[in-house]
C-alpha cells in the first residue's frame, strides 16, 4: 500500500491569472505561461513532497478530457462542459481516503464550497506563490551550500552554476 501524503490540487488558469509574472507571460503566449507554471510546480513538488495536480479548463486547449504527467506533476485538461472547479471537486471525492491532507489552490472560493466543507484546505494564488518562491529560494540556498562545501577537485566543482542547476532539476525528477 502506498504511503499517504499531502496532495495539492491547483486550478491552473487561476494561478496564471493570479501570479503577476505568469499573467504578463500569458498575454504573449498562454502555452508558455502554462509551461512556466508547471515547471515551477514541479520544483515545488520535489521540494515539498506534496503530490501536485494541475487542472486546466480545456476550453482554451484542443484535446478535451486528457491527462498526463509532466515532470511528475499530474496535469488534467477538463472534459467537454466540465469546469476546472467541477474536475477538482471530482478528484477530491476520488482521493479523500488515499491522502493525508488535500490542499486546493484556487481563487474560486464560492465554487469550491463543497470540497472545503469536506475538509480540504484552501490556498489562494498569492499564498501558493509565496510557498513556491520560498521553496525556490531554499533550493538555491542548498545548491550554494553544496558548492561551498565542495573543496575537493571534483567534476562537480568544475561545472558552471547553470549546468549544476539543470543536473539538480534532473536529479529531483
Amino acid at each position: 500500500m502506498a504511503a499517504l501524503r499531502d496532495v495539492l490540487l491547483v486550478d491552473g488558469y487561476n494561478m496564471i491569472g493570479g501570479w503577476p509574472s505568469l499573467a504578463e507571460l500569458s498575454q504573449i503566449s498562454m502555452q508558455e505561461a502554462r509551461d512556466e507554471l508547471l515547471a515551477r510546480l514541479a520544483d515545488y513538488q520535489a521540494f515539498s513532497g506534496r503530490k501536485v495536480i494541475a487542472v486546466f479548463d480545456a476550453y482554451r486547449v484542443p484535446g478535451l478530457g486528457k491527462s498526463f504527467s509532466q515532470s511528475k506533476v499530474q496535469v488534467y485538461f477538463t472534459k467537454e462542459k466540465e469546469t476546472a472547479d467541477e474536475c477538482i471537486e471530482r478528484l477530491v471525492g476520488e482521493m479523500t481516503r488515499r491522502s493525508r491532507q488535500i490542499y486546493v489552490a484556487t481563487s474560486d472560493l464560492i465554487e469550491q464550497h463543497v470540497i472545503f466543507a469536506r475538509g480540504a484546505l484552501r490556498l489562494s494564488a498569492r499564498e501558493l506563490l509565496i510557498e513556491v518562491e520560498n521553496s525556490e529560494q531554499m533550493i538555491q540556498k542548498r545548491i550554494k551550500e553544496d558548492q561551498a562545501r565542495s573543496t575537493r577537485n571534483t567534476l562537480d566543482s568544475k561545472l558552471s552554476p547553470d549546468i549544476r542547476e539543470i543536473f539538480e532539476r534532473w536529479r529531483r525528477e
